[in-house]
């Protein structure tokens, strides 16, 4: 059986690289996600991911930190690299070969971002990992998956949470809330569903890109997903 996807972009949290800490990373949520990624590359799915930056730097406040919103927005790109740096290592370690690609040139630990190369990259299954953005303060990691996706023509944009979808209500809060299995971008819009920031979100409904979220957290479900069960919830124009 094929793969439904052929090639994804997977979008993490830096906090979910926490685990059960309050702050940095966890070298087991490291080796799992490794190895969840490993069992989708082995199907010869092409992957690339955009992580988040909020375990090591969340831009804070300006009036309480006296740090200005640009300078601080890119004091959140450089934990998305440090990220990208660790999961660069725990992929390394169970075998799949990967690039670092960034926003924000740093050439003694990763290639400038170039279109056509990471595309290149991924035709060659290399795991290609996007790192500080989109290299522009006022943009969240969120946009820049979307927008990273859209220009290497990803089937789909899997964003991993902790939780198994989108809720009516907050799960965590609301023990009413009922999970959707699909929902149109029309209507996330509509029912002011907190997916991702209104520009990543309106870029992939723009460009006909569909979003599942899902819990990355539980054991094969990016497996799962990938071969066509019914995993998290799907937003589509459809």
């Amino acid at each position: 059986m094929q793969p439904k996807y052929k090639r994804i972009l997977l979008k993490l949290s830096g906090e979910s690289l926490m685990g059960n800490n309050s702050f940095g990373l966890d070298p087991e949520v490291l080796s799992r996600y490794a190895n969840e990624i490993k069992k989708i590359t082995d199907l010869g799915v092409e992957v690339a991911l955009v992580i988040g930056g909020g375990n090591i730097y969340r831009g804070m406040n300006e009036a309480e930190t006296g740090i200005e919103r640009a300078h601080g927005d890119y004091m959140g790109m450089l934990a998305t690299v440090i990220n990208g740096m660790a999961l660069q290592s725990g992929l390394e370690k169970v075998g799949l070969f990967t690039r670092l690609l960034t926003a924000i040139k740093m050439e003694q630990i990763a290639e400038p971002y170039i279109r056509r190369r990471a595309i290149r990259h991924l035709e060659k299954r290399r795991v290609v990992i996007f790192g500080a953005g989109t290299g522009n303060p006022y943009f969240t990691t969120d946009t820049a998956g979307s927008l990273r996706a859209i220009e290497i023509g990803a089937d789909v944009i899997l964003k991993g949470t902790r939780v198994d979808g989108i809720y009516t209500a907050d799960p965590e809060k609301d023990p009413n809330a009922t999970r959707y299995e699909k929902i149109s971008f029309a209507d996330c819009i509509k029912q002011q569903l907190n997916i991702m920031d209104m520009t990543a979100f309106t870029l992939c409904q723009e460009n006909n890109l569909p979003i599942i979220v899902f819990d990355m957290n539980k054991p094969d479900n990016l497996l799962k997903l990938l071969m066509g069960e019914k995993v998290g919830t799907l937003v589509s124009n459809g």
